[in-house]
């Protein structure tokens, strides 16, 4: 499954290939105004000492919360990171950690959301928060 959700507007040919969360092996696999799920390998993503590298939480945290601000706003408004913090509870060494994103405030300028990633027992690995500015025009160069 991509990391593309249906619900997002379609990315330019040579954007497509050179999206972080493909290169993670991130997975969206629920989207919705409520909630954004996604999953992410451990292998691959870890750090010198064999533990998922706290950055790449990050980088769920990030996808995750984007695609559920995303929700929120488009295609009136295009959503884009102000904020991110992670905390991390345990680390995770194999297998697959899942993230689950919902939103905390949604606004017209602004929306937050918490993602909360576990690891397959169940257990919190990490708690991350995304405040997302809303923008009037797309992100990018402004056109010429």
């Amino acid at each position: 499954m991509s990391t593309r959700s249906p619900h997002l507007p379609a990315l330019p040919p040579e954007l497509a290939a050179e999206q972080l969360a493909d290169r993670m092996g991130i997975q969206i696999l629920e989207v919705s105004r409520e909630r954004v799920v996604g999953t992410m390998p451990v292998a691959g993503n870890k750090q010198p000492f064999g533990l998922l590298h706290g950055g790449a939480s990050g980088v769920l945290v990030e996808s995750l919360g984007s695609t559920a601000a995303a929700q929120h706003t488009l295609p009136e408004r295009f959503p884009v990171g102000l904020e991110l913090a992670c905390t991390h509870h345990r680390s995770a060494t194999e297998g697959l950690v899942t993230g689950v994103a919902t939103p905390i405030h949604v606004g017209r300028s602004t929306s937050t959301f918490e993602v909360v990633i576990t690891d397959e027992q169940g257990r919190r690995t990490c708690t991350g928060r995304l405040t997302c500015m809303h923008l009037d025009r797309r992100p990018g160069p402004a056109p010429a």
